[in-house]
């Protein structure tokens, strides 16, 4: 069965090749191939031959899994976060956008009319840059 690929709407999700889902998750393909062996994320066969993912079910997995910790960076995330949009809430004049970069769950506040030029929608790939002058850091 063949993959549709969503054409480029503002907020449309569209499928992820299994590499491309790893790395978003912070996983290795290899890892994403087994949750699919395993019935644990749905992938459909492209025209191709090749396993994609549809980029909601993977937000929907990415935020699940987080949860539990079964989902583990691989890399010092530093300041850029590349992950997938799992929720955003919209109002007259802001927009709170939820990002899940592997294990790391964000929250942005930002204008709707930014959110809204930006097509962001649960499913849609994103990067959070965090930059900040003040950092506290406690121990446990």
């Amino acid at each position: 069965m063949a993959v549709k690929r969503h054409r480029k709407k503002s907020g449309a999700a569209r499928s992820l090749r299994l590499g491309e889902a790893a790395k978003l998750l912070g996983v290795s393909p290899d890892t994403v191939r087994r949750w699919v062996d395993a019935g644990r994320l749905h992938a459909e066969r492209t025209a191709g031959g090749q396993r994609a993912v549809d980029g909601a079910e993977l937000a929907r997995f990415a935020a699940r899994n987080a949860k539990s910790g079964r989902v583990r960076s691989q890399h010092s995330a530093r300041n850029r976060f590349a992950g997938i949009v799992t929720r955003i809430v919209r109002d007259k004049v802001a927009a709170q956008v939820e990002i899940q970069a592997g294990p790391h769950r964000l929250v942005s506040l930002l204008t709707r009319e930014a959110a809204d030029e930006l097509g962001l929608a649960p499913g849609v790939r994103a990067v959070a840059l965090v930059k900040a002058t003040h950092v506290t850091v406690e121990r446990s």
